[in-house]
């Protein structure tokens, strides 16, 4: 139901004109909200309260001109579109209504309630057609596949996720390391689950204290705290019926989990300071970095909270998982960046094709994309050059070796001792003999850090939480535990 605030002195044209609209039905439900005022004083005050889509006003009125108040009227309601309507016919009022930022200008008497309508539903339109392109970024317009670069078997099934995911409308949580994509991912989701254009609205919870990333995502009423000088709609309201992207929730209080939670359950919110419900049209994309279930379990993130969320998981799996896709990334990531600097670096020796190929990539694509822009700045002709990249880490894995396939284990020691095939007792729970397995790993490589998670196949932040969760940091000698 969109709000319509019309602002005229005549009283009977005010009453008609707010019978009409409220008999237009759309969906078998009222079309529009209408507000009435029959002064300036009154219509601004009006604005505050109903924030209204179109605001009709009256030229003439008993306090103030309607030119007079438009600008306030846009202070007050944003990007409400207002239609000034008078008795008078001179070119010069037309002129400066229109430069005063009126949407339109209409004489009176008022044309057919069909032409009135259709003013309004221009109006409509018009603002709808422009909170979109406000919301949507360059980025957002080019968050297409052929930017989900990479032809390994774990990028091909994540495709295919994808594909499944954009057919419905349901919450979805992406999981993954900083740095991996996850609001390109979040973007292509958005991009491929809509025939049209609509709002992406993207909001990072960890940048932003809580007290302001409340208002941020409910938006807040006029004097509800010291600052808020006017209403203001926040991101779930802007999103109308696109998406919401909630980056790295992980990090969201749990006093803001609670209130989401109810914002998910009851599909409708409140403005801070507010008590009028505003309906939640717009999905819900989250995403982190953050173990959510490890969470869950120290009691850092709500279990009611992550199940709303985990709908559909994806999990964008870390750079050094699928080492095949650096190759193409490098290539695909030298256009933009030559683009961007304005440079022609397109030629990539093997050699130093094979060396980003065996670095670690703890920042994953990020981190990729950074050390390509510094190569290709300081690349003096058309060739990248080694000089300029990162060295290898001891224990960096031979070309064509993977994560998934872990490097050859260094002593036989390190593995678990078969236990007698009647002595069920013997037998270690899976938690029991992955503690072992990591303690012992730790101590046949002196704690490097680096070469336990290649003799394990896990990644460095799976390895930095398990030794937080059985204690083993702390149980390792000063000397080892930092290495790596």
């Amino acid at each position: 139901m969109e709000t319509v605030l019309i602002i005229d002195d005549d009283v009977g044209l005010l009453e008609n004109l707010q019978m009409h609209f409220e008999e237009i039905l759309q969906d078998g439900a009222p079309r529009y909200h209408v507000v009435t005022a029959t002064s300036a004083a009154a219509g601004l005050k009006a604005a505050q309260d109903s924030m209204p889509s179109v605001v009709i006003l009256d030229m003439m009125l008993p306090d103030r001109s309607g030119l007079e108040i438009i600008e306030e009227l846009k202070t007050l309601c944003g990007d409400a579109r207002i239609i000034l309507v008078t008795a008078h016919h001179d070119m010069e009022t037309t002129i400066r209504a229109m430069k005063a930022g009126a949407f339109d200008y209409i004489h009176k008497p008022f044309p057919e309630p069909a032409a009135l309508d259709l003013v309004v539903e221009r109006a409509l339109e018009y603002r709808q057609l422009s909170r979109r392109a406000a919301s949507m970024s360059v980025e957002n317009a080019a968050a297409r596949l052929g930017d989900i670069v990479g032809t390994s078997p774990l990028m091909q099934q994540l495709v295919k996720e994808i594909g499944k995911v954009t057919s419905s409308r349901a919450t979805v949580l992406i999981n993954g390391e900083s740095g991996t994509g996850k609001e390109l991912f979040a973007r292509v989701i958005h991009n491929y689950s809509y025939d049209e254009a609509k709002p992406f609205i993207g909001i990072n919870c960890s940048a932003i204290v809580d007290t302001l990333l409340e208002s941020e995502l409910f938006g807040h009423e006029k004097g509800s705290f010291t600052g808020a000088t006017a209403t203001k709609q926040g991101k779930f309201e802007l999103a109308e019926d696109g998406t919401v992207f909630l980056d790295e929730i992980g990090d969201m209080s749990l006093m803001l989990q609670s209130k989401l939670l109810r914002v998910l359950q009851e599909r409708e919110f409140e403005r801070v300071g507010g008590v009028k419900k505003v309906k939640l049209r717009a999905r819900i994309i989250a995403a982190t970095h953050r173990h959510l279930a490890d969470e869950v379990s120290t009691g850092r993130f709500r279990e009611d909270l992550y199940q709303r969320l985990k709908v559909i998981t994806l999990t964008i799996p870390p750079l050094r998982e699928r080492r095949e896709d650096i190759p193409l990334l490098v290539h695909h990531l030298l256009e933009r960046i030559n683009e961007k600097v304005h440079k022609r670096v397109t030629r990539v020796p093997p050699e130093v094709l094979e060396h980003l190929t065996r670095l670690p990539w703890r920042g994953n694509v990020r981190e990729l994309e950074n050390v390509l822009t510094r190569a290709v700045v300081l690349a003096p002709g058309e060739v990248l050059l080694g000089d300029d990249l990162p060295a290898l880490e001891p224990g960096a894995p031979e070309p064509g070796r993977t994560p998934t396939t872990p490097a050859p284990l260094p002593t036989p020691g390190l593995m678990l001792a078969a236990p007698a095939v009647d002595d069920v007792s013997q037998i270690p729970t899976l938690e029991e003999a992955e503690r072992i397995l990591i303690q012992r790993a730790m101590a046949v490589t002196k704690g490097h850090k680096g070469k336990v998670c290649q003799i394990l196949g896990i990644s460095r932040p799976t390895l930095e939480r398990k030794l937080q969760k059985f204690g083993l940091s702390q149980g390792l000698p000063s000397s080892l535990g930092g290495q790596g």
